[in-house]
């Protein structure tokens, strides 16, 4: 039987948006080590949000309450510096800790065809495992909104076909990541209630397109394991895809339906490497 992969998408207290590691989520990268031991996982990656957006707008009831002390009267979103020294000495805590378990550090780098530059100045980014490329903000007048805050603004099908339209500024820049994540991300917010359940066949060139350039890039697509869409590693290999990595992004769902989904993997013909950090490969 395959063990299970990495889980290669994970937060601790050290991503902003759980409160920081002086909030309540104090202690979630430890609680998450042993949690992972318990099911079986034998590696996983603390892929910490790196966001440097300085003009990022949010309708306020788009942050929980815990978020919102960072939206300015203005709407414009201030997100704190990544403790980085305080994240490694966190890991280096817990690889001692747990031994039978390898703990990879990394970043889930927000906008990386924007914001390399800025990164590089702040970061010595070969420090870390393995750096994951996101698109979560797009462009709208003056400033940069998510998803869920420019369903209220837009046609519901306009959205989509932006995310999908920026993908590609996400890969073509020389930035560090070699994992583009979840490309259902603006289908997280879908208004289904106005719109009924979101269908991707409408918009299934859009998706293609988007993924054909990630594959021309020679990155990986992460499957987000908690939200299973058997058409997305259909298409990824249909597309060129040569890779793929797993992710839950949530402690508490830690490597939610990986059997599930290393079952539609291998259907799309993905086989795992020898060490369970590997990308699946075709």
């Amino acid at each position: 039987m395959t063990s299970l992969p990495a889980d290669s998408h994970v937060h601790s207290e050290f991503s902003w948006d759980t409160g920081g590691p002086d909030s309540a989520a104090r202690g979630t990268m430890r609680a998450t080590c042993a949690r992972a031991v318990e099911i079986g996982l034998r590696a996983l990656f603390f892929t910490e949000h790196l966001d440097l957006e300085d003009a990022w707008f949010t309708d306020l009831e788009d942050f929980a309450d815990h978020e919102r002390h960072l939206v300015g009267a203005d709407g414009v979103v201030a997100v704190p510096r990544f403790d980085v020294d305080g994240y490694l000495e966190e890991i280096e805590r817990c690889r001692a800790a747990f031994p039978e378990l390898t703990i990879g550090t990394g970043l889930e780098f927000g906008q990386p065809g924007l914001r390399t530059a800025a990164a590089r100045a702040q970061l010595d980014l070969t420090a870390f495992d393995r750096i994951i490329g996101s698109l979560h903000t797009l462009e709208l007048g003056d400033h940069r909104v998510e998803p869920n805050t420019m369903f209220r603004r837009l046609p519901a099908d306009d959205v989509i076909r932006r995310y999908l339209a920026e993908v590609p500024s996400v890969v073509a820049a020389d930035g560090p990541h070699e994992v583009v994540t979840h490309i259902d991300y603006a289908v997280r917010y879908w208004p289904e209630e106005d719109e009924g359940p979101f269908d991707p066949r409408p918009l299934e060139e859009e998706f293609r397109g988007a993924m054909r350039a990630i594959a021309a890039s020679g990155r990986a697509l992460e499957i987000n394991t908690r939200r299973l869409r058997p058409w997305i590693p259909q298409w990824w290999a249909e597309e060129g895809g040569e890779a793929i990595s797993f992710a839950s992004h949530t402690p508490l769902a830690l490597a939610a339906n990986f059997p599930e989904a290393m079952a539609m993997a291998d259907w799309a013909g993905f086989r795992p490497g020898r060490d369970p950090r590997e990308l699946w490969r075709r």
